[in-house]
């Protein structure tokens, strides 16, 4: 399941768990692209739980989405990833250090309000990376 949720003006909470086929893909796409439309400097929160890789299908509705999903990119500075697994932290992290313009960072999933935290700092404070 892909589900968006608009909690501020500027910031999304994606939730990822289980197995995406194609029809949740496209839903949960459609909705991120939408409640992202009008957004400036935006922030992510993204929660990973019990993630299973995606069926081919709903990869080739992902790979059918990347023109819009890379558009996205320009409209969020800050990204939290808060996920179980080492793997995906890695490599949320290393996505954050190859995106221009995106600061990701991972966290485990009882850290939501660190997270939540290292969101609403302030993008130039040298201190946002001080655990809380």
């Amino acid at each position: 399941m892909l589900t968006v949720t608009r909690t501020d003006y500027d910031r999304l909470d994606v939730d990822l768990s289980g197995k995406l086929d194609s029809v949740d893909m496209a839903t949960g796409l459609d909705h991120l692209i939408a409640e992202a439309a009008d957004m400036k400097h935006a922030k992510m929160l993204y929660r990973i739980k019990d993630m299973e890789m995606p069926s081919l299908s709903a990869l080739a509705v992902e790979f059918g989405h990347l023109p819009s999903l890379f558009g996205l990119l320009g409209k969020f500075d800050r990204c939290a990833v808060l996920a179980s697994e080492p793997w995906l932290r890695t490599l949320a992290e290393f996505e954050g250090a190859i995106l221009p313009g995106l600061q990701i960072k991972a966290f485990p999933p009882d850290a939501e309000k660190r997270a939540i935290a290292w969101l609403d700092a302030q993008a130039d404070d040298p201190f946002d990376d001080v655990p809380v």
